[in-house]
């Protein structure tokens, strides 16, 4: 948090909008669904009611996060599902980040993940999966860097989640308009329960 603070973007974000513990979850989705996770989420819903009250025209709310943490998967699914509770009417998207063996040598990664996919099906719109190894593929293969950094990556992920929202942002791209509200009422009207999208930046 100290670094997020002190960086180039630090000024951007509300003092009082930083919610965070003493200790991680350590890899352990029990610990961020439980215990550590348990204890803060008030204190983020809290945060989320008072962005969500100073909103003119609240269309939904995007969460960024990995499933193969304790703390993105297990406190993130959760918060996913209260959100849903208290705004049942707007979107729900989500981007997250997979494990990937290649990439990591963490051995409960995927147990992290299983134990939360299902809840991204029940409670959200839309579910953007980024795969970390697919983002080191395209900085190897195709912008052709030897030793790609965070960076790099969380630019390839910041143009996906651009990309994804250019026409929340910008109501006439080219020359077709469409609404994604409209697109999802569309949706539900043709009763399908749960419309979940799974997309991979490879």
């Amino acid at each position: 948090m100290d670094s997020v603070r002190s960086g180039p973007f630090g000024q951007i974000f509300r003092p009082d909008n930083f919610v965070f513990g003493k200790t991680g979850a350590g890899n352990n989705w029990a610990k961020g669904y439980y215990t550590e996770g348990a204890e803060l989420l008030d204190s983020v819903l809290d945060v989320v009611r008072r962005e969500a009250e100073n909103c003119d025209c609240l269309q939904g709310f995007q969460l960024a996060h990995s499933l193969g943490g304790g703390t993105g998967s297990g406190m993130g699914t959760p918060l996913i599902s209260k959100i849903r509770e208290e705004y049942p009417d707007r979107i729900m998207n989500t981007f997250s980040i997979v494990p990937s063996p290649k990439v990591s040598d963490t051995v409960v990664e995927p147990y992290n993940a299983t134990l939360s996919v299902h809840q991204l099906v029940e409670n959200t719109d839309e579910t953007f999966c980024i795969d970390n190894e697919a983002l080191y593929d395209i900085c190897f293969r195709t912008l052709k860097l030897t030793t790609p950094t965070y960076s790099d990556l969380n630019h390839l992920v910041c143009a996906t989640m651009s990309g994804v929202t250019t026409c929340l942002r910008s109501p006439y791209v080219g020359v077709v308009s469409f609404r994604v509200r409209k697109q999802m009422s569309y949706r539900a009207s043709l009763s399908m329960q749960n419309v979940s999208s799974v997309f991979s930046t490879s």
